[in-house]
């Protein structure tokens, strides 16, 4: 079986690397040949976390090498299946897919975030009334929707797709330690993200997190913030990087993911509490989205939506190393059980194969 695999973005892009490029390994020992073709590379994405303008030039060339590569797919009969992250053209309309399955070129598009609300929800009433349906169109042409949580799930299927699958966002327990590393005396706070979540999601607690760590007995640990300043909230910010991720997250006790209740934000996979909990760390987390499927409230961390919460959820997992111990273990177990690349791989091949088979 032969796909070509159309990303969003190259490595850098945790969407592309988690959701997609992290499963070639075990695709190509199966005996499938995969050609990546990202629509924008990591320099791209860079400027966009510096906040630098992007050259149209820049996004006109990508767009015309990725109508080239997907032209030539659709001629050659190349490939058995095209692999997509989210849609062709972002921005514009779905006349790709909508070629693609006119003919019938089979392809598979995968979502790990609620892209549709770039364009239902856009403030320009031009986006909203051209592109709201976009996604929807999308989804339909697709001989299967891959989805990362039920969010993503019920919209393909309130969309009137052929066949929706759940598969959750993963990660190689082989680079997964569960053992943190000895504690220091001061209680670590961890969070990781991109520069753009950081100040949407971070900000929402960072009230609690001054006063909660007023004592000098508590920090934070931001990796990916970028320049973040969260005034009163004894913070080291830390550069991400795919080589150092894992042993930056095994220096917590424990992983925050604070999120605010909407929709964009239901549509999220948690992946970065999947991560921590990997390491066999307890979490704290917003009750938005899947996060109440991944967090066991009590057993594998905690639920807290107020102030008061996330400090009560705080204050016990600092006050009891034994408590974070155990939690840690069952997140660890969870992890294992339903969010490992180890139990997610086989069942990814065996959709690929079943579609590419049905159209071959």
């Amino acid at each position: 079986m032969k796909i070509l695999f159309l990303s969003r973005y190259d490595r850098l892009g945790a969407s592309s690397r988690i959701r997609l490029y992290q499963y070639f390994r075990y695709l190509e020992a199966h005996d499938v040949e995969v050609k990546a073709s990202p629509l924008l590379g990591d320099d791209f994405l860079k400027l966009s976390y510096a906040g630098q303008g992007i050259p149209k030039r820049i996004v006109a060339y990508a767009y015309i090498r990725r109508a080239t590569e997907v032209i030539k797919a659709v001629l050659t009969s190349e490939y058995d299946l095209i692999w997509l992250e989210k849609e062709l053209f972002p921005f514009l309309p779905a006349w790709g897919e909508a070629l693609l399955d006119l003919l019938k070129m089979p392809y598979v598009v995968d979502y790990d975030d609620a892209v549709f609300h770039s364009y239902d929800h856009h403030r320009n009433v031009i986006v909203r009334s051209l592109l709201g349906g976009k996604i929807e169109r999308v989804m339909r042409g697709a001989a299967m929707v891959i989805a990362g949580n039920n969010y993503l799930a019920n919209r393909a299927r309130r969309a009137g797709a052929r066949r929706v699958e759940y598969l959750p966002s993963v990660v190689d327990l082989d680079l997964y330690l569960e053992q943190p590393p000895p504690r220091g005396k001061c209680f670590t706070i961890g969070w990781i993200g991109s520069p753009t979540t950081a100040r949407h999601h971070l900000t929402i607690i960072e009230n609690m997190l001054a006063d909660f760590c007023r004592d000098g007995a508590s920090r934070v640990i931001a990796v990916g913030s970028g320049d973040l300043n969260l005034p009163g909230v004894p913070l080291e910010v830390r550069p991400w990087s795919e080589e150092s991720e894992v042993s930056d997250i095994r220096s917590f006790d424990v992983g925050i993911m604070p999120l605010p209740d909407n929709p964009w934000e239901r549509g999220k996979c948690g992946f970065k509490l999947i991560q921590c909990m990997a390491c066999g760390l307890p979490v704290v987390a917003s009750p938005v989205g899947v996060n109440r499927r991944i967090v066991e409230h009590g057993v594998n961390g905690f639920l807290a939506s107020t102030a008061e919460e996330w400090t009560a959820a705080l204050t016990e997992l600092r006050d009891n190393e034994e408590l974070r111990i155990v939690m840690g273990k069952s997140a660890r177990r969870k992890v294992e059980k339903e969010y490992s690349l180890q139990e997610a791989s086989p069942r990814l091949l065996a959709l690929l194969r079943s579609v590419a088979g049905r159209h071959g």
